[in-house]
């Protein structure tokens, strides 16, 4: 039987998740802006081929239209964090929305490569800026406790959508027109645009909290452009090395004097405050870990559907269309889990999930039918569904909300350096296996040793998110987990 009490409590919960219409409104403008911004990623990759074709593109300008964008994005996202903070999170969600609909909009009209370049590198930067603001935006509109929680959780499953669906309408656009990739996010974000102004309420913006560190932002954003770079240029390891460490030990450099100067400045962009809590470094970490083994698995599984068994892009995004199950499973089942269960276990079930689905590619050979690859495809949507929203969870819970801003920018930062890591990884993994051979058996071979990344990133962040927690006498004598919030609330355990 039951306990009373347990259910009592848990439909406590429920009730108080429960969601105004002006709530629903306020999800759709911003889930709608994170949709976007996964799908333009997404859409973009199948489109390669054609924008190649009709600029005449060379290999590295191709690659270069893919990380123009990672770096905007990954590069300024600590700076857009800080920003909402200060200067008003509806006035920087407004104004970075339009210049991400400006600039996708002029990639589409590109005529030239260096044109394409700039579009992608400015999307990318209003993308940066975008993301902390609409997250922090949930983390401040709705309470912390279920109904922050449920938020999060819809707003995750968005994301992933975005993505999932993305290498969809990316096939279906581009077999029209490579340009409809980048006229149809323009189109989304005016009606988000419309929507925005009448559904988020103002917030002035804040100079009593500090002005913002110039310096610092400096700092941040060319240290992580250069690590950026560094680590894309990893998945060639044989080229050009000295420049790639270059890249990298300058990162690392600039990253330090970062830290050493949000020491001492009064006003710092990452108070380094917020990583004496341990669930925001672990919760951080684990999103470095489950980008890296999430990401390099989709590129993996891309190159394996398409160059070792000749599928076209449309049919490849078909294929990862069940990745898209988290839509219905985040919003309908992750928020009880992590009631009844607390984040650390939903997220270490759905890191186990992902280590399983990248493992089960293992035994794959050149005459996989469809059905046999379906388990791993529901199990990647499971784990996305698990883990994703909950990370946001124990990445914000406890912040204040005048940080909030910069605790998004944090998060996405990680999970931008996990992609960035994984998919390097992946790749650098997969060249060093092939080797000088050729031909579909030694492609097979090599995907297999890469698949090792994905599978060893997924395990090292079960480890990280499910090590013991140090126990801490309550309030009320009860003993409880490091980093539990009281009351109902309560889901870090």
């Amino acid at each position: 039987m039951t306990d009373p009490r347990t259910d009592r409590a848990h439909e406590d919960t429920r009730t108080e998740a429960r969601f105004t219409l002006r709530d629903w409104g306020l999800l759709l403008v911003l889930c709608g802006a994170i949709f976007l911004e996964g799908s333009d990623i997404a859409m973009l990759s199948v489109a390669l081929p054609g924008i190649r074709a009709d600029l005449g593109l060379a290999t590295g300008e191709l690659g270069g239209v893919v990380t123009a964008y990672v770096v905007g994005y990954g590069g300024f996202m600590l700076l857009g964090g800080r920003a909402a903070d200060l200067f008003g999170r509806r006035r920087m969600f407004v104004l970075w929305l339009v210049v991400f609909l400006l600039f996708s909009g002029l990639g589409g009209l590109a005529t030239e490569g260096w044109m394409l370049l700039v579009s992608r590198f400015v999307t990318g930067i209003a993308a940066g800026f975008l993301t902390p603001a609409g997250m922090s935006l949930i983390t401040t509109s709705f309470a912390e406790g279920p109904r922050r929680n449920r938020a999060l959780v819809v707003y995750g499953a968005a994301g992933a959508a975005g993505f999932s669906l993305g290498l969809v309408v990316g096939g279906l656009l581009a077999a029209i027109h490579w340009r409809w990739v980048f006229f149809a996010p323009v189109l989304l974000a005016v009606v988000l645009l419309a929507l925005a102004v009448v559904t988020i309420r103002r917030d002035a913006p804040t100079p009593g909290r500090g002005t913002l560190d110039v310096l610092g932002a400096v700092l941040a954003t060319g240290a992580m452009v250069l690590l950026a770079v560094g680590i894309v240029r990893l998945e060639h390891p044989g080229e050009g090395v000295p420049w790639t460490v270059a890249a990298l030990a300058g990162g690392a450099g600039l990253l330090a004097a970062f830290v050493a100067r949000q020491r001492r400045v009064e006003h710092p962009l990452l108070p380094l405050r917020l990583f004496r809590s341990t669930e925001l470094v672990r919760a951080n970490v684990a999103a470095v870990l489950f980008a890296s083994g999430f990401y390099g698995f989709q590129v993996l599984l891309t190159l394996y559907l398409q160059e070792l068994r000749g599928w076209t892009p449309l049919q490849t995004g078909l294929a990862m269309l069940l990745m898209a199950l988290d839509v219905v499973l985040a919003p309908a089942i992750t928020p009880r889990l992590v009631a009844r269960f607390g984040v650390p276990r939903v997220i270490v079930v759905g890191l186990v999930a992902g280590a399983v689905a990248a493992a089960w590619f293992l035994g794959s050979g050149l005459d996989w039918t469809y059905a046999v690859m379906v388990p791993s495809m529901v199990l990647l949507g499971v784990a996305f569904a698990l883990v994703y929203g909950p990370l946001a969870i124990a990445a914000t819970t406890g912040v204040g909300d005048e940080e909030q801003g910069v605790a998004g920018g944090v998060l996405n930062t990680a999970y931008q350096l996990g992609a960035a890591v994984g998919i390097s990884a992946a790749t650098a993994v997969s060249v060093l296996a092939l080797g000088d051979r050729t031909g579909a058996e030694a492609g097979l071979d090599a995907f297999h040793a890469a698949l090792w990344v994905s599978v060893a990133a997924y395990v090292l962040a079960a480890v990280v998110m499910g090590a013991p927690r140090r126990r801490r006498r309550g309030a009320g004598g009860a003993s409880d987990a490091a980093g539990q919030v009281p009351e109902p609330a309560s889901v870090v355990r």
